[in-house]
């Protein structure tokens, strides 16, 4: 079954926090590289964090310090907590399920994701 459900959706001010969830069935998740990519309108994909293959997280240096990535393995839940946000975070973010999770740093998605949720930082 490919289930991947995002929530967290939001809007707030520079310097505000924002947490993202994904719930995502249970093959998928114990199968692939659970991770973050996010797309603002005119701007390609990029990846912002993700679960490696032996298990380590990896960030996009622009998440480093402010975005902190974790797993619920019980609940098969992925969830980003997001501080000092910035306009330049604003996007619709996507939770993916990957055999890759280097390359989804680099905005590419061998694998599957869902419907995005929206980040508005303004």
């Amino acid at each position: 079954e490919v289930q991947l459900v995002e929530s967290g959706e939001g809007s707030v001010q520079p310097g505000g926090s924002l947490r993202l969830s994904c719930a995502a069935s249970r093959y998928m998740y114990d199968n692939g590289c659970m991770g973050w990519f996010r797309q603002a309108p005119g701007q390609e994909r990029e990846g912002v964090a993700t679960f490696d293959s032996d298990g380590s997280i990896k960030y996009a240096e622009f998440a480093k310090g402010r975005f902190t990535l974790s797993k619920d393995d019980a609940k098969a839940t992925l969830s980003l907590q997001m501080h000092n946000l910035q306009p330049e975070d604003s996007g619709m973010y996507y939770c993916a399920a990957t055999s890759d999770g280097l390359a989804l740093l680099s905005g590419m998605i061998f694998g599957y994701y869902g419907q995005g949720t929206q980040v508005t930082v303004s």
